[in-house]
């Protein structure tokens, strides 16, 4: 008796923590699963930071660099002034 009982009771405790699984809801039929919305997120955010980069030649880069340069250096000067 006791080990009808027994049985009895594993079968309630595992049916009643089953139900839940059973009871979600099935994702819309035009939704996309998440991985994949992930994905385009992501790719989509890649794409609009490429086109708001401008692409630059490598003489604009190289005079970039340089312009700043001088404005570290004209920095630098100025703070040597200021001590004196």
């Amino acid at each position: 008796m006791k080990k009808l009982l027994t049985l009895l009771f594993t079968v309630a405790v595992a049916f009643s923590l089953t139900m839940p699984v059973f009871a979600q809801e099935a994702p819309a039929a035009g939704a996309a699963p998440k991985a994949e919305t992930k994905a385009e997120t992501k790719a989509e955010k890649k794409a609009e930071k490429k086109a708001e980069m401008k692409v630059e030649t490598k003489a604009e880069k190289k005079a970039a660099k340089k312009a700043k340069k001088s404005e570290k250096k004209e920095v630098k000067e100025e703070t040597k002034e200021e001590k004196k």
